[in-house]
């Protein structure tokens, strides 16, 4: 049973709160907003937010406080206990500053049962994403705003003037993944990451490719995992994935005959994950979580991008990770099956060498 609340202070008053329900490259992105509140606030910054990874992706890090995680907010409230539990909590942590960055009524419901009044809120849909506007530039950009029941008292702090997102590896992640390292055999190679699934294939499955916009044929992935393993021979390729990207993995494997690779699919949790990306030379993927959180710890990466904008979306973390961006057209539309081999391989030959 997930928890309902990372261990924590559970501390209100001018504590910052933010709300958000994403997907795990939504909640890396999430740490722009994070940073600059923290330094603003001077207070650690508590987050309400559902999915298996958001928690351990933000316990520990800076400026994190409190993290409750709700399993669902489709379920009627009066059937949900884990939603009882947190209202709960976030009465008795008292009301705070409150940044609202979902789109969801149930989640303005929610705050409502936990006592928090829209003067408490600034609340994303009052200031939208601008034309040409990267994720994590409109989350500073709230991070600026005050709650119209602050509006009077100025934040103790200053902004970090720091751009895009940031994740620190904590040290026993980091020993985690030298024990994991050593039990598979690969802790002495030099690793280089390839992600080829995507929410999408998690959840539609491999006999569901066809509907899924960030599918890059098996063929092709193939083809870059043997190019890469030519220019890397001495150097493990490691298939990124959570347990039901593991399939595909595989099937891409056995079309990468010859080439060094390993199937991580089956045991990567976020921590383990974000402290690979941490020590790999560089990462290939399609747009996706990791792809954020490979930026945010300054691994150097390659991008497929189907439909969504990478002025958007693109990766941007602090670190300052070198980023290749690939984008297709078929018919005079973006799309991923657009997308040559040669140009990923040309792509990541131009990253060259992880120099930090």
């Amino acid at each position: 049973m997930p928890t309902d609340v990372a261990p924590g202070t559970e501390a209100g008053g001018d504590r910052p709160l933010v709300v958000r329900f994403g997907a795990f490259g939504d909640m890396v992105l999430l740490t722009a907003l994070i940073r600059e509140l923290h330094a603003r606030w001077q207070r650690p910054v508590d987050v309400l937010t559902s999915g298996s990874w958001s928690e351990p992706l933000l316990r520990g890090q800076p400026g994190v406080g409190d993290v409750y995680s709700l399993r669902s907010r489709k379920t009627p409230y009066w059937f949900s206990a884990g939603q009882q539990r947190v209202v709960s909590r976030l009465r008795a942590r008292g009301a705070g500053p409150t940044w609202l960055c979902d789109d969801s009524d149930e989640s303005r419901a929610l705050l409502g049962r936990a006592g928090i009044n829209a003067a408490q809120i600034v609340d994303v849909r009052d200031h939208p994403l601008r034309d040409g506007e990267h994720a994590t530039e409109q989350w500073r950009r709230l991070a600026a705003i005050s709650p119209a029941a602050w509006a009077d008292r100025a934040p103790p702090g200053e902004f970090t003037g720091l751009r895009g997102c940031g994740l620190a590896v904590a040290a026993e992640a980091r020993a985690d993944l030298d024990a994991w390292l050593e039990r598979r055999g690969l802790a002495d190679a030099p690793l280089i990451l390839i992600q080829i699934g995507n929410k999408r294939t998690m959840r539609r499955g491999l006999r569901r490719l066809a509907v899924n916009h960030k599918h890059w044929p098996h063929e092709r992935w193939a083809e870059v995992i043997r190019a890469v393993g030519t220019d890397r021979p001495r150097h493990t390729i490691v298939l990124l994935g959570a347990g039901p990207e593991y399939a595909l993995n595989e099937a891409v494997a056995a079309l990468a005959r010859g080439a060094r690779t390993h199937n991580a699919a089956d045991d990567l949790p976020v921590p383990r994950l974000v402290a690979l990306l941490a020590r790999a030379e560089a990462l290939i993927t399609v747009d996706s979580g990791p792809a954020h959180a490979a930026a945010a710890v300054g691994c150097p990466l390659v991008v497929l991008f189907g439909k969504a904008s990478p002025s958007l979306y693109r990766p941007l973390g602090v670190a300052g990770a070198p980023v290749e961006l690939v984008r297709g057209e078929i018919g005079g539309e973006p799309s991923m099956l657009g997308i040559s081999t040669q140009t990923v391989v040309d792509a990541w030959r131009r990253l060259g060498p992880r120099t930090t």
